[in-house]
């Protein structure tokens, strides 16, 4: 049933890159929240009223986000923003929308330490992927690591948390390096080169957009492979795949609460309608799922709140669920970010992933994770092999 139009259209902000640095993923991130809404307006729209998406291309510039918040909030009377993918970008749009009281919600994985009455939090927390992934690495893989990324907040923190891991465990860090978001290609050369000499078991990779693609790339340029030396990802999906080659991108591993082969009746009916609407080879992936079904759960706060006011509309969302892709989802009530389904998964020649381990139920996020403990985590967050 497409949405009647009762009274005037409902409008939200959209926020993705469809160029820059990490147009990749903004794509696919843009591309669901449009999916999603085309959805709720088949579905009648928010009590009769459509939806409308006023969309804005950031070219994945800090400074441009927050000039472009600012621009919706105050020219299109928006109050409502579904964007970002880099924490530098979230915290630019941040400042605007706790100026202006809208709400942002943003559907990355990040760094966590972070709360906001004026965002919700619809990726992954820290205790929702590096835990799960560095148990699954020095279980099964090895315990000599070499970090790498991108040079800003969200890798660098997320080295620390994956250090004070392998340490705890006995393992060491043989090596670092990080660059530039919009290196050259060129300038990958000498860390691989780097890391040829270092030999590590595995490498622990924190790049994002374009980096992601340059820095697998030149790995299986040098000769280096994942059966030996696998990378290790919080951020390498199925586009980001797509993009290196799936050849280049088979047998590497990466931890996430979404890929698309998850399968299960609602992500198979999903990724069937998405297709059909998007092309054959359009791929999902961990973003992707997550900014689809935060438009669903403020979708349904909408209908129940009646408005967009921010101060009406935070507290239908808070303690809301919502059967996503990857699971039953909550917005936990207390911090505002999302019980979620964590996953580790190793890459197949086909560009889609094999699940190695997944966990038993959905995970309550615990954003403040400040320090690593493996006899507090172990059992709150044990992963089932698969």
């Amino acid at each position: 049933m497409m949405a009647t139009r009762t009274e005037e259209p409902m409008k939200v902000g959209v926020l993705f890159s469809q160029t820059g640095v990490t147009s990749v993923m903004e794509r696919s991130m843009l591309n669901a929240t449009l999916f999603a809404i085309h959805e709720v307006n088949e579905a009648g729209g928010i009590n009769g009223r459509e939806l409308v998406a006023v969309h804005y291309d950031p070219f994945s510039d800090a400074v441009a986000y927050n000039r472009l918040a600012n621009r919706l909030l105050v020219e299109d009377s928006v109050r409502i923003i579904f964007g970002c993918y880099m924490s530098s970008t979230r915290k630019a749009v941040l400042k605007a929308v706790e100026h202006r009281n809208g709400l942002l919600c943003y559907p990355a994985q990040y760094e966590g330490f972070e709360y906001s009455r004026n965002a919700i939090y619809c990726g992954a927390a820290p205790n929702q992927n590096s835990v799960q992934l560095g148990e699954h690495l020095l279980n099964h893989v090895g315990k000599r690591f070499y970090m790498v990324g991108s040079d800003y907040i969200w890798p660098r923190e997320s080295d620390r948390i994956m250090t004070e891991m392998v340490l705890k465990h006995g393992g060491e860090v043989a090596g670092r390096g990080y660059l530039k978001l919009d290196a050259r290609r060129a300038a990958y050369k000498p860390l691989i080169s780097d890391i040829k000499r270092k030999q590590p078991d595995l490498i622990f990779c924190n790049f994002v957009g374009e980096s992601i693609v340059h820095f697998y790339q030149a790995f299986a340029e040098a000769g280096l492979d994942a059966k030996s030396m696998p990378i290790a990802s919080l951020t390498t999906s199925e586009s980001d795949i797509q993009a290196m080659g799936i050849d280049v991108g088979a047998g590497h591993i990466t931890s996430a609460t979404y890929f698309q082969s998850v399968g299960g009746m609602q992500n198979e009916r999903c990724v069937e309608r998405y297709k059909k609407k998007f092309g054959g080879d359009a791929v999902t992936n961990m973003c992707w799922e997550a900014a689809y079904f935060q438009v669903h759960v403020v979708a349904n706060a909408l209908r129940k709140a009646r408005t967009d006011d921010v101060e009406a509309l935070r507290p239908a969302i808070l303690g809301s669920e919502f059967d996503a892709p990857q699971g039953r989802i909550r917005i936990d009530p207390d911090n505002a970010h999302t019980y979620v389904w964590p996953r580790v998964a190793r890459a197949r020649e086909d560009g889609q992933f094999e699940i190695l381990s997944k966990s038993a139920s959905a995970i309550r996020p615990d954003p403040y994770l400040a320090s690593y403990n493996p006899e507090e985590w172990g059992e709150r967050l044990a992963m089932h092999s698969l």
